[in-house]
């Protein structure tokens, strides 16, 4: 694959964590201007060069990088402010909407300890959620806006209120809307710990794991909804706006949509467990109502499932079965590694969709790098770098045993033979000095023609003001 070199043009720093780059055009402007999204709960704007603030929702959003039962210590936290989209007719009508962590609604968490799959022992293969009202994480919401006349942002109504088990795999830049359908695409992760211990990601009924389209035009006249993690506890009314497009999801960084003549491709990334980070692409998909689904639980029978796509997790990661690694107990400089749900892989491997691209959390490859964690897709048709035009660019946390930290950016591009792609690393000419730089997001405007970076020095989100939004040049 040809080698590209780009460089990194800052546009705003000393902000906090962006989990959402995207771009629109607000009620009664003329211009695209570049909205940025924070974990911690603001929202700003890029307005002739000055950054403005267009909604501040952090009293709204949890407690987050504390030391609470069933988080993670040290600050790093995977909830916050994780979702932000515009309805296509924002311009006109105001509307928009957010995916949070809700304040107040810290609980223990599901587990009291690690988990970890042990194929000796039956009992971790096949662990059950209960008591959920009580052994639960936080509450999540997804919440639609609307950005009044006087250009105050009001809260219309709640979408949804989905208890989550863990802290982490809650999804980020989870919202977009579909140019096909018009609606809300959710995408949620599989509810955390690793391994996906309740296997929730391949259960029909679990709103984990899974990208949910949602008909935000079918008024349900439920302002509150239940908080709720299953399909079949919504009130009908809530049922019957939403669809499933696709389960067997670990963590994704949002869905990314690519025009092609008359149809679009759609690209998704899934997080890896220990050993890829694997980027899907489908065309075709028939979403599942969710009605449907619940009707073929209650008759205890499968949904037809054509066209309906499956990442393959939790038996699958990427294109390899899931499996746990240990020390070799004769060598241990070297790993053993162990199917991890060996039955579970047996069952998705026809259903599931084969990954356009898996890459790898250890690669000896020399042009290669070793990946953290995907953390964004998106697809590109600008001619400003023509390189890349017409490819799917990515980013990873950071490269693997690197110091000082440094992210990654790569390109990948569509093959049409069926057949696992490769990909090439993008040089970058930024001087971050000793500074740490995780890339933690990565977006696009309107018709994917610019391509946004954020990079974040540290990976606590409670170490603040470390920042940096870049637009990737040429």
């Amino acid at each position: 694959m040809i080698k590209v070199k780009v460089r990194l043009r800052p546009i705003v720093s000393k902000i906090n964590l962006p989990t959402v780059l995207r771009t629109t055009i607000l009620p009664g402007d003329t211009i695209e201007r570049l909205f940025i999204a924070t974990q911690v709960g603001e929202i700003f704007y890029i307005d002739n060069g000055v950054i403005r603030t267009f909604l501040d929702i952090r009293p709204r959003i949890i407690k987050l990088g504390t030391s609470e039962p069933g988080v993670s210590r040290g600050g790093y936290d995977e909830r916050g402010l994780l979702g932000l989209a515009f309805h296509p007719q924002f311009t006109y009508n105001g509307l928009f909407y957010l995916h949070f962590s809700a304040a107040g609604t810290q609980g223990p968490g599901a587990l009291s300890e690690h988990f970890k799959p042990d194929q000796c022992d039956p009992n971790t293969l096949n662990l059950r959620w209960t008591n959920r009202e009580t052994q639960y994480n936080h509450i999540d919401t997804v919440e639609e806006w609307i950005l009044q006349s006087n250009s105050q942002p009001q809260k219309r109504r709640t979408l949804l209120n989905l208890r989550r088990p863990f802290f982490n795999h809650n999804g980020v830049n989870s919202l977009n809307f579909s140019p096909e359908t018009g609606k809300l695409v959710l995408t949620t992760g599989d509810g955390g710990a690793g391994y996906d211990p309740f296997n929730l990601s391949q259960d029909n009924m679990e709103i984990a794991g899974k990208i949910i389209e949602i008909d935000v035009e079918k008024n349900t006249n439920i302002y509150n909804p239940p908080v709720v993690t299953r399909f079949n506890e919504l009130p009908a009314p809530i049922q019957e706006t939403l669809m499933v497009i696709a389960k067997g999801v670990r963590n994704i960084p949002g869905i990314s949509f690519q025009r092609f003549y008359n149809q679009y491709i759609k690209y998704v990334g899934n997080v890896g467990q220990d050993l890829v980070e694997s980027i899907f692409s489908f065309v075709h998909y028939k979403p599942i109502p969710v009605t449907q689904l619940i009707q073929a639980s209650l008759r205890n029978t499968e949904p037809d499932q054509a066209g309906f796509i499956n990442f393959g997790w939790r038996g699958w990661e990427g294109a390899f079965p899931t499996s746990t690694i240990g020390r070799c107990a004769e060598n241990p400089a070297l790993d053993e590694k162990t199917i991890a749900y060996y039955d579970e892989a047996i069952k998705t491997s026809v259903r599931r969709l084969q990954p356009l691209i898996s890459y790898f959390q250890k690669d000896p490859r020399p042009d290669k790098f070793g990946g953290t964690a995907l953390t964004g897709v998106q697809a590109y048709m600008g001619n400003g770098i023509r390189d890349l035009t017409g490819s799917v660019v990515f980013t990873d946390l950071a490269r693997a045993d690197e110091s000082p930290v440094r992210g990654v950016l790569a390109y990948t591009k569509v093959r049409t033979d069926g057949k696992l792609n490769d990909l090439s690393v993008i040089e970058t000419d930024y001087n971050f000095g000793s500074q740490s730089a995780y890339y933690v997001s990565l977006g696009t405007n309107l018709d994917q023609t610019r391509l946004y970076l954020g990079v974040y020095s540290s990976m606590k989100v409670t170490d603040y003001n470390q920042g940096t939004v870049f637009e990737i040049v040429l």
